[in-house]
C-alpha cells in the first residue's frame, strides 16, 4: 500500500480557535499545485483521509476533483498533536484492501505519521501543502520521495 502524507495548505494566522483557521488564497494554490504534481505520480487514489479542522478539510475540497471516486473520511486522530500509533494502526488495517491513501493533516502529526511508519527514517520536515509518500510493505514503510510547493518550480 502507498500512503501519501499530506500537510494542509498554507492559513490565516490568529484565529480564535485553531479548528477554525481557514486556507489563504495561497495555501489553495499551493495545494492545487502539489495535487497536479501528485496526479502526475499516482493517479488513483482510493481512500482519502481528512483532518476535521477547516484548513485540512479546505485543503481536501481544493484539490478533490483531481482524484474521482476516492471514498473520503474524516478521522478525528487526524488533529494537530492526534496519536500517531492509531493513525498507523487504522492504515495498516486497510492494507489489504486499499492500494493508496492520501492522508491529509497537519504538523507536527504529519511528521510523526512517517516516523512512526518508517522506523528507520528520520521525521522529515513538512512545509505547508507538502507531502511525503510511504510504501507499507505487511508492517515496514519504506519513504519513497518528498515533495514541496517550492520544489515544484525547479522540475
Amino acid at each position: 500500500m502507498k500512503i501519501v502524507i499530506m500537510r494542509h495548505g498554507d492559513a490565516v494566522i490568529g484565529a480564535d480557535d485553531d479548528a477554525a483557521r481557514a486556507l489563504t488564497a495561497t495555501g489553495r494554490q499551493q495545494s492545487r499545485n502539489m495535487a497536479n504534481w501528485l496526479q502526475s505520480q499516482l493517479p488513483q487514489v482510493d481512500l482519502v483521509l481528512v483532518s476535521p479542522y477547516l484548513r485540512a478539510q479546505q485543503t481536501w475540497q481544493t484539490i478533490s476533483d483531481l482524484f474521482p471516486g476516492a471514498k473520503v473520511e474524516t478521522l478525528a486522530e487526524l488533529v494537530p498533536h492526534g496519536r500517531a500509533s492509531r493513525v498507523v494502526d487504522e492504515l495498516l488495517a486497510l492494507q489489504d484492501d486499499i492500494a493508496t491513501v492520501l492522508v491529509i493533516s497537519h504538523l507536527p502529526l504529519v511528521g510523526y505519521l512517517v516516523a512512526e511508519l518508517c522506523p528507520v527514517q528520520v521525521p522529515p520536515m513538512f512545509v505547508t501543502s507538502a507531502m511525503a509518500a510511504v510504501e507499507i510493505d505487511d508492517s515496514t514503510g519504506t519513504l519513497l520521495w518528498q515533495q514541496a510547493p517550492h520544489l515544484l518550480k525547479n522540475l
